[in-house]
């Protein structure tokens, strides 16, 4: 066998591995940049590197030192979080209203469900801002951090009806029917059947969620008025130089972020896990 067959049978039995690591490495790579950038003793903008000073850690040891970034960052958090709680409790109940009842329009309703994930943001915020302007001012309610809570509500809801109903569409029926015929009432086999094996569903809708508003800009641009998240801090901030404590902010939610999956992953994989 010659070396040039060597190389393409090797090629052909890791062209998976190949190409994962490739998609991995264009995945991270930006989060790499956030992470080597929290620790560059910059200017006037933290893009380009300098050399004299660097790496530093005062930007970790003063993350809130820019003024206004953890104001923003703590309204990005209130925000999501509840959104978050919202979205995930109606979410959650349209889901299961949808798969498990049959009712006229249920299947519009199927449809509908979709729209606000289909529709495009820019347009999704421009109607909201109308609806908020024009329809809802004369009710007191000014542009501002209710009218965040409010879209980010909407657009979340549509996630989390999609996750969870695809979690009730997975679960075996006959689990539910053994739990009757042990004399399970409806409740009890809810609580002790059904809402266990939903949970992991509902809590990824939950986190993903809570990505979704934490990460909005466009949307946020539009309806958030004199209030500023986190987001919109930052490109805010290009004009004039983002601060190198947001690559700080930011990278810390990222490792948060990876830290609560890996959480998830390992208590579900003891809950699979056979009991000796």
């Amino acid at each position: 066998m010659t070396t040039g067959q060597r190389i393409r049978f090797w090629i052909s039995d890791h062209i998976v591995m190949l190409v994962a690591l490739f998609v991995l490495l264009y995945l991270f790579l930006p989060v790499a940049y956030t992470f080597a950038f929290s620790f560059n003793n910059y200017k006037k903008s933290n893009i380009s590197w300098n050399p004299e000073g660097s790496p530093t850690l005062d930007h970790w040891q003063n993350p809130c030192g820019p003024a206004g970034i953890c104001d923003a960052l703590t309204t990005s958090i209130t925000v999501g979080g509840i959104a978050t709680l919202v979205a995930t409790f109606l979410g959650t109940l349209l889901a299961f209203a949808l798969v498990r009842y049959r009712f006229k329009g249920r299947g519009v309703g199927n449809i509908l469900v979709f729209i606000p994930m289909a529709t495009p943001e820019i347009v999704l915020g421009a109607s909201l801002l109308t609806l908020f302007v024009q329809g809802f001012s004369q009710f007191g309610l000014k542009l501002g951090f209710w009218t965040i809570v409010l879209a980010h509500i909407m657009f979340c809801l549509s996630f989390v009806v999609v996750t969870v109903k695809a979690r009730l569409q997975s679960l075996d029926p006959r689990l539910e029917e053994a739990a009757a015929d042990l004399y399970a009432d409806s409740f009890s086999s809810f609580w002790k059947v059904t809402f266990p094996l939903v949970l992991p569903g509902i809590v990824s809708a939950a986190l993903l969620s809570f990505s979704l508003s934490f990460d909005d800009f466009i949307i946020t641009n539009f309806v958030s008025g004199d209030t500023s998240t986190f987001p919109k801090y930052v490109y805010v901030s290009y004009l004039r130089g983002i601060p190198a404590q947001a690559n700080v902010i930011g990278f810390s939610m990222f490792v948060i972020a990876v830290a609560l999956v890996v959480l998830g992953q390992v208590i579900g994989s003891r809950r699979r896990s056979p009991v000796k």
